[in-house]
């Protein structure tokens, strides 16, 4: 398990207030009882601030799955912290 999952899987046991809920790359909001369009946005954003990143609302949209969602905060951390190239 690497640090993102770690720090993902602490986001989910904080908005759902269920410390018990093992994330899996093939979870969806069907799988997580209470996970609806409120709760969704609250997980989003608390994502954007443990993560430091900023979501279009159309990257978000498209996720199907935990994994898909995973992978998307890994590239945005990855560019965040890529050095800058100069001129």
């Amino acid at each position: 398990m690497n640090d993102a999952h770690t720090r993902l899987t602490d986001v989910f046991h904080d908005v759902f207030d269920d410390d018990s809920l093992v994330l899996s790359k093939e979870m969806t909001a069907n799988d997580v009882e209470n996970w609806d369009s409120l709760t969704h946005i609250n997980l989003i954003v608390a994502i954007e601030k443990e993560f430091r990143v900023r979501f279009l609302t159309s990257e978000v949209s498209g996720l199907k799955n935990v994994g898909q969602l995973e992978a998307l905060i890994e590239s945005k951390v990855q560019k965040q912290n890529a050095p800058s190239v100069q001129s």
